[in-house]
């Protein structure tokens, strides 16, 4: 019977990580969103994250939509950074279903940033 269990336990861990590989390497979505950047901030208690903020800006003198974001990558992180008041078109894939808030605190995960002035 505890061989059943120890079994049992194998079996849910594998299910788990594959589970979780799968949400982290195969994106929902893609595409890009233009606007400024905020804000970059690396975050977090155990797992530090870069989390991030753009204003979308439609027109001049209308309410921007904020785009949050996760930056995976520390060099996309920099670059990310050194555009901090620009205008950019940010690269994302949309990873749902995340296990854990331990891989980015939102489900869009920037790729890659392209600075548009």
């Amino acid at each position: 019977m505890l061989k059943f269990f120890i079994a049992l336990l194998i079996l849910a861990c594998a299910v788990l990580a594959g589970f979780t590989w799968l949400t982290l390497h195969w994106s929902y979505s893609s595409g890009e969103r233009a606007g400024y950047v905020q804000k970059l901030s690396r975050k977090g208690w155990l797992c530090k994250t870069w989390e991030g903020e753009m204003a979308m800006v439609t027109m001049p003198g209308t309410m921007s939509e904020k785009f949050l974001f996760t930056v995976p990558s520390d060099a996309v992180a920099s670059k990310v950074n050194a555009s901090v008041s620009k205008r950019v078109a940010l690269h994302y894939e949309q990873h749902r279903w995340l296990p854990s808030s331990c891989f980015g605190d939102t489900e869009y995960f920037v790729t890659d940033v392209r600075v548009m002035e």
